[in-house]
């Protein structure tokens, strides 16, 4: 009795460790995600509408704000997010990237969609 105590509390410790932290595969993911959002954020509003660079502000900015709560160092976000800049600044917006990106983020993170419209609407980006 008394093991089956202890492999249960073992098993839901770890469990609950496990889902409170990204995988590699899903920082990179998010990450190329953040850096999507960051190069769209800075596409030109004459060539693309406000309220997709809006959005794309938003998401970056609760992307970044999400990875440094799961462990991530700013300086390594920083520095992923100029390589994304680097390679993605100056082309023009890909919706179907993009929206890949959303159906990516808002499975990962249950409440991402939510998070991000009220900063859309918050006007605070």
């Amino acid at each position: 009795m008394k093991k089956f105590f202890i492999i249960l509390f073992l098993t839901a410790f770890s469990s609950a460790y496990a889902a409170g932290h990204l995988s590699e595969k899903e920082k990179k993911a998010t990450l190329k995600c953040t850096g999507l959002y960051y190069a769209n954020s800075m596409i030109p509003q004459g060539t693309l509408e406000l309220d997709k660079i809006v959005y794309s502000i938003s998401a970056k900015k609760f992307l970044t704000s999400y990875l440094i709560k799961e462990g991530v160092k700013e300086d390594f976000i920083n520095s992923e997010l100029n390589k994304s800049i680097d390679e993605l600044y100056g082309k023009p917006y890909n919706e179907k990237k993009t929206g890949d990106c959303d159906k990516y983020i808002y499975k990962l993170i249950p409440e991402a969609k939510a998070e991000i419209d009220k900063l859309v609407k918050s006007g605070i980006y």
